[in-house]
């Protein structure tokens, strides 16, 4: 069946009819559902999340050419195991920003700046992305981040050091820093 999924994948892709591949990588806090296009990584959705919205989602934004392609997330589901194990500090890959515009986008590429194992506030994000008093933006921005993980949302605190919130949840976020080795995380 899987071989079969992949040839259906590589015959879609050859006549230009896969849009949006997707596959489901394990990972500490349950499966994540990684998307890409041919631009690049375009979605991590978390556990919290049901993977059948997040595929009607895509179809409904970018394309309703999604297909299962395990395959073609192969580096993205390398990158994302050595992350969790401790064995990669900072990824490798060709991100889709499409999903995000304006500020969101401006905020998103300040979040995707951040260093391994450093954290930055919202205060720090909203400056970075041109306003400094969108710092209730720059949150909304780091919520709606459509490639967590990668595009490390979770490096953002509050500005008393607080973890402020998280998509896949505050242990969630907790965790990962730890996994960095941030401080009192």
């Amino acid at each position: 069946m899987k071989v079969e999924l992949e040839r259906l994948a590589d015959r879609a892709a050859a006549e230009g009819l896969l849009d949006v591949a997707y596959a489901t990588v394990d990972s500490p806090f349950g499966p994540l559902l990684v998307a890409s296009t041919p631009r690049g990584l375009v979605r991590v959705s978390l556990p919290a999340y049901d993977p059948e919205e997040t595929l009607e989602d895509l179809a409904a934004r970018i394309s309703p050419r999604v297909l299962e392609a395990p395959a073609r997330l192969d580096a993205v589901r390398r990158q994302l195991d050595d992350y969790f194990e401790g064995r990669l500090h900072e990824f490798d890959l060709r991100l889709d920003w499409r999903l995000s515009k304006d500020f969101r986008l401006r905020a998103l590429r300040a979040i995707d700046r951040i260093p391994y194992g450093q954290t930055r506030s919202y205060t720090q994000i909203a400056r970075s992305a041109g306003s400094v008093r969108a710092v209730r933006a720059a949150g909304t921005a780091c919520g709606a981040n459509p490639i967590p993980i990668v595009v490390p949302c979770h490096r953002v605190l509050r500005r008393d050091g607080a973890l402020g919130g998280y998509g896949g949840g505050l242990p969630m976020k907790q965790a990962l820093l730890e996994l960095e080795g941030v401080g009192d995380a």
